[in-house]
C-alpha cells in the first residue's frame, strides 16, 4: 500500500542534514497547512451555506416534503464516497486524488445554479456530494502524512476552528446572498474559492510517494452504497411519502440489510477492503465511529431546524438568520481551537468527549423547549451550548482515531471516522425530515378546518401573508413539530455521552 516516503540519496550532499525533518521530505508546513485548510474551508462552507436558504428555496421550487433532501441528497452521496476517497489517497496519493474531488465538487456547484426545479437540485447536489465527500477525509488524512500526533493537536485544532469558521460564515454569506442577490449565489460562491484551492494544492503540496501494484474493492463500494441509499430512503419515506404499513417501504428496509451483508461478506474476502473489518477490533476507532454518527445526527439536524425556525416563527430575513447562529458557531470555534491547543500540552483527549456530549446534550433537551414566544437571548444561549459541545468533540474523534491507527491504515481509518459523522448526518437530516413533517402535518389536521387550503409553497413569506389566525395556528404547529425534534435528538446524543466514557487515553505518538 502505497504511504508517504522520504527520498534517501546515495551519497551525503551538503543539503543532506535536514534529510529526517518534515521539511526535506514534505512541502514547508507553513505551505501546505493553509492550502489544506482552504480546501476545509471550500467543504465546511458548502454543508451550511444551503441552510439559510432553505425556505427561500422551496418558496421558489415548492416541494416542502422534499426540503430535507436538498441537504440529505448531498450529505448521502458524499457518505458514500468517503471510504473510496480514503482508500484512493492510500493508492494513487492524496494529491491527484484531492484535485479531482475538487474538480467534481465544483462542476456539480455550477450546476446546482442553473438547476430549474427541486427534482433538478436535489439529483445536483447529489453530484456536488460525490466531489465533496473528498475534501474533508483526504485533508485530514495529508495532514497526518506529515504531522506527528503528539503535535497534531493544535493543527487538528486549527482544522476544527475553520469548520467552525465556515459554519459561522456559512449561514452569513448564504443569508446575504439570498437576501441582495438569488439563492443560486451560495452554490455559485464555490467557484472561484475551489479554483484557488486548485491552484494553491497544485503549487505546494508534491510528497514523495512511490506508486504499487493496487486492487480496488468496487463490489464493496457498490454494496455500500446500495445499503445508505436504502436506509436513507427508509428513514425518510416513512410515514411521509408512503405509509409504516407500505410493503414497499418495508422491501427497501430489507434490500439495505441485505446489501449490509453484502458488504460485510465482501470485506471479509476483498483483496484490499475499502473498509478493512480488522478496524472494528480497535476500540478506539469502534467508539470513535459510533459517537461520530451520533453527533452526525444532531450537528446536521440543528443546523437543519435552527434557520428554519427563526425565519419561520420569529420572522427573520435569511441574513438576520445567519447573524443569530453565530453563538453556535463561535462556540464550535472557540472550543475545537482551545480544545486542540489543551490536549497538545497535556497528551490526554478523553475528557473532551465526555464533556462535549454531555453539553450537546443539554443543549437538544432545551432546544426542545423552544415556544413561539421564546426570547431570543435564550435561543443564542441554547445555540451556544451546542456550538461548544460540538467543538469539543468533532475533530478529537479524528485524532484518536489517528492517534491509535497502523500507519498503512491511515487514509481508510480517516475516511472511516468521517464515514460515520457523515452517515449520522444522512440519517438524521433525513429521519428528523420525516419526523418534522409527520408532527406538522398531524399537527395542522388538528389545528385547522378540513376545507382549508394553504399556499403549495410555504416559505417564510408565503406564512407571513396568511390571516391571522391561520398563521397563528400554523406557527404552534411549526414549534410542536420541531419540539419532538429535539427530543429525540437529545435521547439519542445521551447514548453518545455513555459511550464516551469507555474510551482510554492512548500516549500521543511522537512520530
Amino acid at each position: 500500500m502505497e504511504q508517504s516516503t522520504p527520498t534517501h540519496p546515495a551519497a551525503p550532499a551538503p543539503q543532506d542534514s535536514r534529510a529526517n525533518s518534515p521539511a526535506a521530505d514534505h512541502p514547508p508546513i507553513r505551505l501546505l497547512f493553509p492550502a489544506l485548510l482552504l480546501v476545509m474551508l471550500l467543504a465546511a462552507l458548502d454543508q451550511t451555506i444551503v441552510s439559510t436558504a432553505l425556505p427561500t428555496i422551496v418558496g421558489e421550487l415548492g416541494g416542502l416534503n422534499n426540503l430535507s433532501w436538498v441537504v440529505t441528497a448531498y450529505l448521502l452521496s458524499s457518505t458514500i464516497v468517503v471510504p473510496l476517497y480514503g482508500k484512493f489517497g492510500d493508492l494513487f496519493g492524496r494529491k491527484i486524488v484531492l484535485q479531482t474531488a475538487i474538480v467534481v465538487f465544483l462542476a456539480g456547484s455550477a450546476l446546482c445554479g442553473i438547476a430549474q426545479n427541486m427534482s433538478q437540485l436535489i439529483v445536483l447536489r447529489a453530484l456536488q456530494g460525490l466531489g465533496g465527500g473528498g475534501l474533508l477525509v483526504v485533508t485530514m488524512a495529508a495532514i497526518a502524512d506529515v504531522i506527528p500526533p503528539a503535535e497534531r493537536g493544535r493543527y487538528q485544532g486549527v482544522f476544527g476552528g475553520v469548520f467552525g469558521l465556515a459554519t459561522v460564515i456559512g449561514p452569513l454569506l448564504g443569508g446575504f446572498l439570498v437576501e441582495h442577490l438569488t439563492w443560486r449565489w451560495i452554490f455559485y460562491i464555490n467557484l472561484p474559492l475551489g479554483i484557488i484551492s486548485l491552484v494553491v494544492i497544485g503549487a505546494v503540496f508534491k510528497p514523495h510517494v512511490r506508486h504499487v501494484k493496487h486492487t480496488i474493492d468496487y463490489m464493496g463500494a457498490a454494496f455500500l452504497a446500495g445499503a445508505l441509499t436504502c436506509i436513507i430512503l427508509f428513514t425518510s419515506q416513512g410515514g411521509t411519502i408512503l405509509p409504516w404499513s407500505s410493503p414497499q417501504l418495508w422491501f427497501t428496509l430489507g434490500m439495505g440489510l441485505v446489501a449490509i451483508w453484502g458488504f460485510i461478506h465482501e470485506e471479509r474476502s476483498a483483496v484490499e477492503p475499502i473498509m478493512p473489518l480488522e478496524l472494528f477490533k480497535q476500540r478506539t476507532f469502534l467508539l470513535s465511529s459510533l459517537i461520530g454518527f451520533i453527533i452526525g445526527v444532531s450537528l446536521f439536524g440543528s443546523v437543519t431546524f435552527i434557520p428554519l425556525y427563526l425565519q419561520v416563527v420569529k420572522g427573520s430575513t435569511p441574513s438576520e438568520a445567519g447573524m443569530q447562529m453565530l453563538p453556535m458557531m463561535g462556540g464550535l470555534f472557540l472550543m475545537s481551537m482551545v480544545t486542540g491547543r489543551i490536549i497538545s500540552k497535556i497528551g490526554k483527549y478523553r475528557m473532551f468527549p465526555i464533556m462535549g456530549t454531555l453539553l450537546v446534550a443539554v443543549a437538544m433537551l432545551l432546544l426542545s423547549r423552544l415556544q413561539i414566544d421564546t426570547p431570543i437571548h435564550m435561543m443564542y444561549l441554547y445555540m451556544g451550548i451546542l456550538g461548544c459541545g460540538l467543538g469539543m468533540v468533532m475533530q478529537v474523534l479524528i485524532l484518536a482515531v489517528q492517534n491509535t491507527v497502523e500507519f498503512r491504515h491511515m487514509g481508510v481509518a480517516t475516511s472511516g471516522a468521517t464515514l460515520f459523522r457523515s452517515i449520522g448526518g444522512s440519517i438524521g437530516v433525513a429521519g428528523f425530515g420525516a419526523v418534522f413533517s409527520n408532527g406538522l402535518a398531524a399537527r395542522l389536521e388538528k389545528l385547522i378546518p378540513p376545507d382549508t387550503e394553504l399556499p403549495h409553497a410555504l416559505g417564510p413569506a408565503a406564512i407571513r401573508q396568511l390571516p391571522e389566525a391561520l398563521r397563528n395556528d400554523y406557527l404552534h404547529a411549526f414549534a410542536g413539530a420541531l419540539h419532538t425534534v429535539y427530543l429525540a435528538a437529545a435521547c439519542v446524543v445521551v447514548l453518545a455521552f455513555v459511550l464516551a466514557w469507555l474510551l482510554k487515553d492512548h500516549p500521543l505518538r511522537k512520530h
